[in-house]
Formats: structure tokens, C-alpha cells, sequence
């Protein structure tokens, strides 16, 4: 019984602690929506359309690399009738978007780490820019 005030200010101090980020990012405002994702003005369409490409985008980029290595299928035909190369560097990154305005704003929103695909497939502005 003596314990009461003790086990009180313990569990006060649990929730103080484990309640502070949230309740300072509201406070302060922070609390940001998704980010916006637009298709550059230079490209008129993606692969698949967007509702698909926020969902699967990451399973397409893995048959993708199936076909390609296990199958040698280099080109693939999309859903709108238009054939593209199955590349990440070529296609995704170096025909529409750039890495850093796209895919690392809405991973790091989603909190999604990596992806390992740029351990081997880098961005060719960045590797340009990156030469001795």
C-alpha cells in the first residue's frame, strides 16, 4: 500500500515518455501527409497506373529482375500496349524519375529502408556525378 505513489508516478512517467514524440509533432505541427508523387512533365504515363504502381511497384520490379536474369525476357510488355525495357537505372530512373525527388521522398515517408536494388543498380546521374 505504501508502494501506491511510487507505482503512480512510474506509470506517469511511461506514458510521458512513450507519448512526447507524438504529442510534439502535433503540437508543433509536423505532421505532414504523403508526399506528392507526380510523373515528370517529360513522361506521359508510368509502367501501370498509379493505384497499382503504390501498391506492387516493388513485386513488378522483382519479376522484372526474374525475367531478366532467369528467362533473358530484356523487354516487357506493359498493361497500355507500350513496350519498355525491364531496367531500373534505364527505364524508371533514367527516363522518369529521379531517385532522390522520388523514390527515396516516398521511402523515407513510409519509413521503408533500403531497397538493396541500389547496392548494384545506381542512379546514372548520381554515378556521374559522383566520378573522380
Amino acid at each position: 500500500m505504501r508502494d501506491r505513489m511510487l507505482i503512480f508516478c512510474g506509470l506517469a512517467l511511461f506514458v510521458a515518455v512513450f507519448t512526447y514524440p507524438v504529442l510534439r509533432a502535433a503540437t508543433a505541427g509536423l505532421v505532414a501527409g504523403p508526399p506528392d508523387m507526380q510523373l515528370p512533365a517529360t513522361a506521359k504515363q508510368c509502367v501501370a497506373d498509379t493505384p497499382y504502381m503504390r501498391a506492387n511497384h516493388m513485386q513488378l520490379l522483382v519479376n522484372w529482375r526474374e525475367d531478366v536474369v532467369r528467362r533473358d525476357i530484356r523487354q516487357i510488355h506493359a498493361p497500355n500496349g507500350k513496350v519498355y525495357s525491364a531496367s531500373l537505372a534505364n527505364t524508371c530512373t533514367g527516363e522518369c524519375h529521379a531517385k532522390e525527388q522520388f523514390c527515396d521522398r516516398c521511402h523515407t515517408y513510409s519509413g521503408v529502408s533500403g531497397p538493396y536494388c541500389w547496392d548494384c543498380h545506381r542512379d546514372p546521374r548520381l554515378v556521374a556525378r559522383k566520378a573522380p
